[in-house]
This record gives structure tokens, sequence and C-alpha cells, in this order.
């Protein structure tokens, strides 16, 4: 019974992580809140991959699992931003604030219905969007133009979540049976990174992040263009 509970135990974990990190921005401690988004997203990498190992997959997990990315990586990364910057836009920013969670949201209740194909996503995955919006979040001093650019980049952040795009699935790598052991160590050492390094593991953290994003968009209009070659090349067939 403990065993089959464990998947859920990690995914608890990233829905309380997510809680702190909202209270944390509410309090403007907007570079922790971000830490504890991040530290979120590797719980929730192991979760799936746990509960497939353990044989432990359940329509209950599924649901907990999407309620609980809802608050962690739609959440608590738009509260994360407004705080750090969209609350000087005024009601521009709370509209912002707000699309970024609903389009999750819309996500994830997209995945929960449709049948899923296991090597890829349609739409951009929250997890990933969340990520990449709380190290931006981090990081916003540094990026020239930050009130035109980062809303911006929120709203295509949101866009890409619920567009048609495919991503790749690396959920479905499953973890030997052997190296069981290994996985509560590289969460402690994560965590350490996390806690005594945060400005250079979250730098890490976001580059796959952003490659991952645009990947979408390169294939997006590469298929257009193949698409928009169809008709042209037809006229000329004998």
């Amino acid at each position: 019974m403990i065993v089959k509970a464990l998947p859920s135990a990690f995914t608890i974990g990233n829905l309380f992580l997510g809680i702190i990190s909202i209270i944390l921005a509410f309090n403007e401690q907007f570079e922790w809140a971000a830490i504890l988004v991040i530290i979120g997203m590797l719980l929730d990498g192991l979760d799936g991959r746990i509960a497939r190992a353990l044989n432990a997959t359940s329509e209950f997990g599924k649901e907990l699992d999407s309620l609980s990315d809802v608050i962690s990586f739609g959440v608590a990364p738009a509260f994360i931003m407004y705080g750090t910057l969209l609350h000087e836009l005024g009601w521009a920013g709370m509209v912002i604030t707000g699309i970024f969670p609903i389009c999750g949201a819309l996500r994830l209740a997209r995945f929960n219905v449709m049948t899923s194909n296991p090597n890829y996503f349609v739409g951009l995955p929250i997890t990933a969007a969340g990520g990449i919006l709380a190290t931006l979040a981090l990081y916003h001093n540094l990026i020239p133009a930050s009130q035109v650019f980062l809303p911006l980049a929120m709203l295509g952040l949101s866009y890409l979540m619920i567009s048609r795009i495919k991503y790749p699935n690396f959920k479905k790598v499953g973890i030997p049976k052997a190296t069981y052991w290994v996985i509560p160590i590289l969460a402690a050492f994560v965590t350490f990174v996390f806690v005594f390094y945060p400005e250079q593991a979250s730098k890490l953290i976001f580059l796959p992040l952003a490659l991952y994003a645009l990947y979408g968009l390169k294939k997006k209009g590469r298929v257009r263009k193949n698409i928009s070659q169809e008709p042209y090349d037809s006229k000329f067939e004998v």
C-alpha cells in the first residue's frame, strides 16, 4: 500500500512547493518562489516514471497530477511574474497574469480527455512553460526592455500551451529498477544545488527549457512551409 502511494507522495510534494511558492511571492521573496517552482519540476518528472515503474498508475493519480500542475506551474509562476514586473502595467498586467494559468488549465484538460500519443505532447507542457516563466522572473533585471519582452513572452508561452504544436514526450523514458536507490540521492543533490547555488542552477534549467519551447515553433514553421509548397508543386505534375 505504501509503495502504491509513493507516486502520489511526489505529486503532493510538487503541489506543496507550488503553494509555498505562491506564499513567498506574496511576501516578495520572488527568487525563492521561482526556485521552488523549478524544484517542483523535478518532482513532477519523477512521479509519473515511478508510477509506471511500480505499476501504480491510476485515474486518481492522473487527476491529482493535473490539479497540482495548475497550481505549481500555472498559478505560482504567474504570481511570481506579476510581483516582479506585471504589477507595473496595471489592468493589462492583471489580465496577462490571469491568461497564463487559464491556458495551462485548458491544456491539461485537453490532455486528460484526448487520446494521447506516447511519443509527443500536443501543446507545450505546462511544466516547461512554468519553468521558463519562473526562470525569466529570476533574471528580469538582466533582460533588455523587460517591460515589453516579458509580457510578450508570457503571452507566447500561453499560446504555445493551447496550440496544436507537437512536442517530444520524454516522460515515457523509464527508470531501471536497479537504479531506484539513486532517486532520493539525486533529489537531495538537486535540492542542495538550488539552495546553495541558485543562480547557476536556474541558468542550467532555463536553457534546455527554452530550446524545447523553440523546437516546437521551428517544427511548426517547417510544417507550414511544406504545406505551402504542395499546391505549387502539384501544378507542375505531368
